[in-house]
């Protein structure tokens, strides 16, 4: 395997690693709050894989590993009579992994900084059957520690991710949660060699089956699409094709307080690591 061909592998596993980048979604996300809101939200994700695909083939004595926590902020506010709210995220993470049977070099720590806008031009007369549409726009800072011959959180280059994020009424207590968006990463030159990335599409779909404001079970999907890399105007066979099942559990254990648990596990994946496990727990507080 080539030089280029294990930097770029390096690459992909960090890109999949950083959630910041993927704008994930989970559900109820997409809820307007009054403006004058403010949510705090603490993150501890854990992801495993002892599966790396590329070009259709696995490369043997792979196996990747990950504990990522992210502090997450919301504000909400009114734009005259169109509510919005301003996003603050900040990852950190450990890493571990193996390519090859070669293990990999990792910087641990801060990630990049990203931060977003989510206002609502649709918003429902009755949430239990109306619709909530919200369009967003995030801009990811390379902000984190970033060494293209380590693997890390810090990309090195900023990424602009545009969202549409839906919430559908369906009544008796079910909702549907969906977002569209695309990552769209600056090309950027590392010691003269130009890393580039095309644009990265990502559908997520969840059904949500609430119970009263307190309690919600969901199930949902997420698929990505295109990222593929180039290392010096070489192939690295690598993307970001990846089909994940999630399910989703929520409860306030206070008025002001919500647990979320999510697990997840991917379906099918081309030119990444095939992740056995993605288990996320969240806590939010309500200012």
């Amino acid at each position: 395997m080539t030089t280029t061909r294990i930097l770029g592998l390096a690459a992909l596993a960090l890109s999949l690693a950083a959630p910041a980048r993927a704008i994930d979604v989970g559900p109820e996300d997409y809820t307007i709050l009054p403006g004058g809101t403010t949510l705090g939200m603490v993150y501890w994700q854990h992801l495993s894989s002892d599966t790396l695909r590329l070009d259709g083939a696995e490369v043997p004595g792979s196996s990747f590993e990950a504990n990522i926590g992210i502090l997450r902020t919301l504000s909400y506010f009114d734009m005259g009579e169109t509510p919005a709210v301003f996003h603050v995220v900040a990852p950190f993470a450990g890493l571990d992994a193996d390519i090859g049977g070669v293990g990999q070099r990792t910087s641990d720590g801060l990630g990049d900084l990203t931060l977003g806008l989510t206002v609502w031009p649709v918003q429902p007369d009755s949430p239990e059957t109306g619709t909530t549409l919200g369009l967003s726009l995030f801009a990811t800072l390379p902000t984190g520690d970033y060494d293209p011959a380590r693997m890390g959180l810090g990309e090195g280059t900023w990424t602009i991710t545009p969202q549409i994020g839906l919430i559908q009424g369906l009544g008796h207590g079910f909702y549907f949660d969906g977002a569209l968006d695309v990552a769209l990463q600056r090309d950027h030159d590392e010691d003269g060699v130009n890393h580039e990335r095309t644009p990265s599409w990502q559908l997520q779909a969840m059904l949500r089956k609430q119970w009263g404001s307190t309690t919600s079970l969901a199930v949902g999907y997420s698929g990505q699409r295109g990222g593929e890399q180039s290392i010096g105007g070489t192939e690295t066979g690598l993307k970001t094709h990846r089909d994940q099942l999630r399910i989703y559990g929520s409860h306030f254990v206070t008025p002001t307080v919500q647990v979320q648990g999510m697990y997840g596990r991917d379906l099918k994946v081309e030119g990444g690591f095939d992740y056995d496990s993605v288990a996320q727990i969240r806590i939010v507080k309500v200012f």
